[in-house]
């Protein structure tokens, strides 16, 4: 619940607008968040028909369930990326349990959390701010080092390492995140919230 002396959220105010119905609200929140779910979804599954599908299910489930959104524990994005991921991951475990015979199926689950986990990472990087993003991308995608980073940036070695290093550390605390959601859905059938 919102304290009567702070500014709510853009997060709190749509939910709000959602859960009176209004339709402006849920345009709002798609025109806002949809590249997001349909690129996360679209990583994970590697079929762009079955991203949008899920895109258009992720939203539909916002529109007739507002409540399941709790602003206490984060954001409006971070909820919807962790109910796309957790839908995507079912349906690709779906999808790959129909096509591969029983005794493949701990190969098909390893590369199925491969296959998330990677969608989950670059999701984060997707996220991180713009000089972390491009200091990464230059840096590990590109094979570079601190002073060739540093010298296409426009900015001093130690800001590079210094970038590199928060945007590393902010993945691996997703990573760490991920796994523990990982062990909690094994242990009690469920996958985030």
């Amino acid at each position: 619940m919102a304290a009567p002396d702070r500014i709510p959220r853009w997060d709190e105010q749509l939910q709000r607008r959602l859960a009176r119905g209004e339709e402006t609200a849920l345009g709002e929140l798609y025109d806002r968040l949809a590249p997001m779910v349909h690129g996360l979804a679209g990583r994970i599954l590697a079929d762009q028909a079955a991203a949008a599908q899920l895109t258009r299910e992720v939203f539909a489930h916002v529109w007739e369930h507002p409540e399941d959104f709790d602003p206490d524990r984060g954001s409006l994005r971070s909820w919807l990326g962790a109910l796309t991921h957790r839908r995507a991951v079912e349906r690709l475990r779906a999808r790959r349990g129909s096509e591969l015979a029983p005794e493949h199926g701990g190969a098909a689950e390893q590369e199925i959390r491969a296959v998330a986990t990677a969608a989950r990472m670059q999701y984060v990087v997707d996220s991180l701010p713009q000089p972390l993003r491009e200091t990464i991308a230059v840096t590990y995608y590109d094979g570079r080092t601190y002073q060739e980073t540093a010298r296409l940036l426009g900015i001093s070695e130690q800001a590079a390492k210094q970038r590199m290093r928060l945007g590393l550390e902010l993945l691996a605390t997703e990573l760490a995140d991920e796994r523990a959601r990982q062990e909690n859905a094994d242990g009690n059938g469920n996958e985030g919230r």
